[in-house]
């Protein structure tokens, strides 16, 4: 991975680290307000910033979590189709946002699964607090889904 010198500024921007690491932790902390305690399993964590960094994927992502994961994907082939890459090339900073959660008390991880704590949302404006929105979503959304695995199946992402 490049140094922070040698990446280019806009990139930068929406992949450092602490992004990264709020954006785990608010689907972290969402998934487990919505299934009872129960922690996010840590590949979700690693799917999550493809879904809500890419601005035409979080723009298109529903307002509610009452819109069924597999219905999402029917209406919205292009975005899924582009997923399975966009995960795999955001992975290396993915992994440096997840080890920037771990250090600075964001995410902690229990038994494979990753539990996060995220303070000061309501200070978050414009596109930082959208994407942080809808990664809660994200978290809601994929605890309603029965396995790991069929958000991962319907994904067409391999964890």
């Amino acid at each position: 991975m490049a140094s922070w010198q040698e990446r280019p500024q806009a990139p930068a921007v929406f992949l450092n680290p602490a992004l990264i690491a709020a954006v785990q932790a608010a689907a972290a902390a969402a998934y487990a307000r919505e299934s009872d305690g129960e922690l996010m399993v840590w590949p979700l964590a690693m799917l999550t910033p493809a879904l809500v960094l890419h601005g035409p994927t979080r723009r298109a992502l529903p307002a509610a979590v009452s819109t069924h994961l597999s219905s999402w994907v029917s209406r919205h082939p292009v975005l899924v189709a582009g997923l399975p890459q966009r995960t795999a090339s955001l992975a290396p900073v993915v992994r440096e946002g997840l080890r920037f959660g771990l250090r600075h008390g964001l995410l902690a991880l229990e038994g494979g699964r990753v539990a996060g704590a995220l303070r000061g949302v309501s200070r978050l404006d414009g596109e930082a607090a959208e994407i942080v929105r809808k990664a809660q979503l994200v978290g809601r959304w994929t605890a309603r889904t029965d396995r790991p695995s069929t958000v991962f199946a319907l994904l067409g992402v391999r964890p």
